[in-house]
């Protein structure tokens, strides 16, 4: 029995020939890895429409992007590269970098509560991976601006949570999910990079090469 001809996935012009293939992007001649202590209310990109807060008023480093995000009202620790593959490499789920948070969260969730969350709660769009989750004590951190909502009756507890896939505000909806609210979210770990005493609103640089 013959076969039908393979067709060929490469993308063609309007008129039926192939396109030309594109080049990889060649790495920079200085590639550059930073890490930033991203302060609740700035978004994680550098221009905005509507001007808020965006990374163009802490970083004025040209040619580097940030290689992943972080919602508007959570904290912490952000990379930024003006390398492609290196974004790629933090960023990528197939690598399955560990990413880890600090959350306070609404109430104080029992063991079926946290079992639920190490299992990988469902979401609407699919199962989460499972996760790390230890209660910890209130850390040490700046003061929030603005300040979380406090109820005087509801306690808070400290969650450490470590997961390895990067969905939107992901974190706050795996504890919405088992009923613990997300109240302050502070990402304090990518992969081998750490926050540490990084203060609200400043960068440093890093050693890109660790990641290659």
């Amino acid at each position: 029995m013959s076969r039908s001809p393979r067709k060929s996935s490469r993308r063609r012009r309007p008129d039926g020939r192939p396109a030309p293939r594109r080049k990889p992007t060649p790495p920079p001649a200085e590639p550059r890895l930073i890490a930033f202590n991203k302060p609740a209310g700035v978004l994680t990109q550098f221009s905005d429409a509507d001007g808020r807060t965006t990374l163009k008023d802490y970083i004025d480093v040209p040619g580097v992007y940030p290689a992943g995000r972080l919602d508007r009202d959570s904290e912490g620790l952000l990379l930024l590269s003006n390398d492609g593959r290196l974004q790629s490499r933090i960023t990528d789920p197939k690598h399955k970098l560990p990413k880890t948070y600090w959350a306070q969260v609404d109430g104080a969730p029992g063991a079926e509560q946290l079992e639920a969350l190490r299992a990988g709660p469902g979401l609407k769009d699919g199962p989460t991976r499972p996760a790390e989750v230890i209660v910890i004590p209130e850390p040490a951190l700046w003061p929030r601006e603005p300040p979380i909502r406090y109820r005087r009756n509801v306690p808070t507890t400290w969650l450490e949570i470590t997961i390895r896939e990067g969905r939107n505000r992901q974190v706050r909806r795996m504890t919405a999910a088992v009923g613990a609210p997300t109240l302050r979210l502070v990402r304090v770990r990518i992969g081998q990079w750490e926050l540490e005493s990084l203060a609200p609103g400043a960068w440093r640089e890093l050693p890109p090469e660790a990641f290659r």
